[in-house]
């Protein structure tokens, strides 16, 4: 699933690209934290995420992408359900998302309301630690998004996860 992930991710246009090892990485060595959906034998949905060492309490999303034919019927969200219900020790969510990326945002406003927690903001990543490609747009900063307590339960299930 590694390779496919890495493909979506060039399809879908809106995430930073990452190298194919890392999604073979990802697919092997974190696949308890990661999902994929599947239509007719393509992959059309991603989700890479993990549990922080020091905050196993913590689900921290890294990239969250669906295909352009897969879009606006809630996959994302359900993606982000599964993973969540496979640890229910798992009360808060946590991610970085750009000002700009508005589906991003509400998919997390959504996350939260349909789990009854709240969502908080601060600072994150600051634009002043992202590279600036030469001649290149500087990268925007990168808000913390912190949702919970909140219970796994009521969660729904993707058409496919890793295993």
């Amino acid at each position: 699933d590694g390779a496919a992930m890495w493909a979506l991710v060039h399809e879908a246009g809106t995430l930073d690209p990452n190298s194919a090892y890392l999604y073979v990485l990802l697919a092997d060595r974190f696949a308890d934290t990661c999902a994929v959906a599947e239509r007719d034998g393509r992959l059309v949905g991603m989700l890479t995420g993990f549990r922080p060492p020091r905050d196993p309490s913590t689900y921290f999303v890294w990239q969250v992408g669906v295909s352009p034919s897969a879009r606006g019927e809630g996959l994302a969200g359900r993606l982000l359900d599964e993973v969540v219900a496979r640890h229910p020790e798992v009360r808060f969510l946590e991610a970085t998302v750009s000002p700009s990326n508005a589906a991003s945002d509400a998919l997390f406003t959504g996350f939260a309301r349909r789990h009854g927690a709240p969502l908080h903001r601060s600072e994150g990543y600051g634009a002043e630690l992202f590279p600036r490609p030469h001649g290149g747009a500087a990268h925007e900063p990168e808000p913390l998004l912190r949702i919970g307590p909140f219970s796994a339960s009521g969660s729904s299930t993707p058409e496919r996860s890793l295993s």
